[in-house]
């Protein structure tokens, strides 16, 4: 292949000269103007505000219509018994699924209008429908016990994963530029899914409950304790697991661009299929046997729980891949410095420059520390995001607000580039993954609060205060690779 092709097919990085550097930062838009689209104006349902008022006000619409439908089905006293125990394992499965999108987290409003959806949205669909479904069934067969099975193992999963699948596919269709790929895909399938398992594990928790009340039993050998072991120790990551399926099938097609139009469909409908299947097999486990729920279990669930953790890390390293292969390009045009590739590309490296950052800006202030810490990690993000546009760029062509989008991603970065910049710089170089010149000797004694003294800090970074001394600033020279030179 040509170079002359090669440069064809690559976005074109901005060359940054000292003479247009001004000229660059003064077309990136204003702070209220920091969007990838314009704002569209003159009509009210295009309105941000509107649609988001309207989405909260349906979730609360549903959130209100599934709690008054648990507590006449629980009671008062077994849904708030039901609610203590079901909010057991939800931190620890939003905790977990938060930690696989570390490398680019996503923003909170989506995994909570995820969460929002599968407790409120999606639990009050599979409620009406299945009751329904099942009414009907033992109407038309006159066989209740058959039409309980059938609902179970056949409704029930069609139903449920349809239903959590919608929210899977509202944020890729209407928040596409934050859906870029199987991890994207697994942690809003998750957060969906914790949602619904909560809503359900209320609604039989509370009913366990009631039971217990009737029978009198208390104990270990309560219903309730029963469920509980079952529902919330045993298989908490049995809906997230059914609903990562579908996930993994709106990750895919993302991965694949906007060309591949047969792709974008197919995976998520298989996905979302693959989902329904291992629902209905674990929801028809006890038709196995009395020892059914254990097989499956054991024979099936834990290693598809095993392989689908193992795809998550596995595409998380895939995209600190992407990071060491997409900036350097960057770091030779002067924006970033020839180490933080490196750093940013290991999440070790990453989470200590956060941590120097800290140290090293919160004497006398700790509040400047915090920021500092900040500062860094949004540092990480833009620059993951502007790695994310490149490959896409690369892959599936660069398109028309390409520019526009790397300019601003750009802006950012070099509004943080100087506490940043050598945060990052001493991660890669303490890391092993930079080699140095010399290893930065331990921090010296010295009183609390009291700054360095001036000479042994960097001309450059003076005026942070708490810096490392002993760390190397970075050369910042026009046309020589080594960083970019500042502005004024």
């Amino acid at each position: 292949m040509s170079e002359g092709s090669v440069q064809h097919q690559q976005p074109a990085v901005p060359v940054l000269e000292e003479q247009r550097l001004d000229e660059f930062l003064s077309a990136v838009p204003e702070r209220g103007q920091w969007r990838y689209r314009p704002r569209r104006v003159g009509m009210v349902w295009r309105s941000k505000a509107f649609r988001a008022g309207a989405v909260i006000a349906v979730l609360a619409l549903c959130g209100l219509m599934i709690l008054s439908l648990v507590r006449d089905q629980t009671g008062t006293e077994g849904f708030l018994v039901g609610l203590g125990l079901a909010v057991l394992p939800v931190p620890l499965l939003m905790a977990a699924f938060r930690w696989l999108d570390r490398v680019e987290p996503g923003p909170w409003r989506n995994l909570l209008f995820a969460f929002a959806w599968g407790a409120c949205a999606a639990a009050l669909v599979a409620i009406i429908a299945n009751s329904f479904a099942t009414r009907w069934i033992a109407t038309a067969t006159a066989d209740p016990a058959s039409a309980d099975t059938l609902g179970a193992t056949v409704v029930a999963p069609v139903v449920e994963e349809s239903a959590k699948a919608a929210a899977v596919l509202l944020i890729f269709l209407f928040r596409r530029r934050e859906f870029g790929g199987v991890v994207d895909g697994i942690v809003v399938a998750g957060f969906t899914a914790t949602g619904f398992a909560f809503t359900e594990n209320i609604l039989y928790l509370g009913n366990a409950f009631g039971e217990d009340q009737e029978l009198g039993t208390t104990g270990l050998a309560s219903v309730t304790a029963g469920t509980f072991f079952v529902r919330v120790v045993m298989s908490p990551f049995a809906h997230p697991l059914f609903t990562v399926l579908t996930g993994i099938g709106f990750g895919i097609a993302a991965l694949g661009g906007r060309r591949r139009r047969v792709r974008r469909i197919v995976l998520p409908l298989l996905g979302l299929v693959l989902a329904m299947g291992m629902h209905a097999l674990w929801n028809g486990s006890s038709a196995f046997g009395p020892y059914g729920f254990y097989a499956v279990y054991g024979a099936f669930m834990v290693p598809a729980l095993a392989l689908v953790t193992w795809l998550a890390i596995w595409s998380r390293q895939r995209e600190l891949r992407t990071l060491s292969a997409e900036l350097p390009v960057y770091a030779s045009a002067g924006w970033l410095t020839p180490a933080e590739p490196l750093a940013l590309a290991s999440m070790r490296a990453r989470g200590m420059a956060r941590d120097m950052a800290r140290h090293w800006n919160s004497h006398p202030d700790r509040s400047r520390g915090r920021a500092a810490a900040r500062a860094v990690a949004e540092y990480e993000s833009f620059a993951t995001s502007l790695a994310v546009l490149r490959h896409r760029a690369r892959r599936d062509g660069a398109g028309p607000d390409f520019a526009h989008r790397e300019q601003e991603l750009l802006h950012h970065l070099w509004q943080r580039r100087d506490i940043a910049g050598p945060a990052l710089t001493y991660a890669a170089r303490a890391t092993g993954r930079a080699r140095a010149h010399r290893v930065p000797p331990p921090y010296p004694r010295r009183p609390h609060g009291a700054p360095y003294p001036q000479h042994q800090v960097p001309a450059p970074h003076r005026h942070y205060g708490g810096y490392n001394p002993y760390l190397q600033p970075v050369a910042r020279q026009p046309g020589t690779g080594h960083g970019p030179v500042p502005p004024g």
